[in-house]
């Protein structure tokens, strides 16, 4: 059964501004870009570099670690790895692409909540 856990409150963030916060055992970054709030598994499913370590621009994160590229909205795939030559060709042939794993967010008054 899926529910609503507390994840922050609306003072923590301004547009730009994103957090990891663990909740039920799940790292999951939360992330505001503009008045909206996105909530994402924290964890590249590249090597699993802390996204919340990485670059937010817009709606796109970028993982620290080999720079692949997720749209927060959606989990979606934007780039995978950064770079070309033999470390990129074996590291993408090693791990196809794979979404981010998202949730759904509320604001509720101050407070910011995430179904797991």
């Amino acid at each position: 059964m899926r529910k609503y856990m507390n994840a922050g409150s609306n003072g923590e963030f301004s547009d730009g501004i994103k957090k990891k916060v663990t909740i039920e055992g799940q790292e999951i970054m939360l992330a505001r870009v503009g008045n909206d709030y996105y909530a994402v598994g924290n964890r590249c499913p590249h090597l699993g570099g802390d996204l919340s370590k990485g670059t937010l621009e817009g709606n796109v994160i970028t993982c620290p670690r080999h720079g692949s590229q997720f749209d927060v909205r959606n989990g979606q795939v934007i780039r995978w790895m950064k770079g070309s030559g033999l470390f990129s060709a074996v590291g993408k042939a090693l791990k196809s692409p794979k979404p981010l794993q998202t949730y759904k967010v509320k604001v509720e008054g101050d407070n910011i909540t995430v179904e797991v």
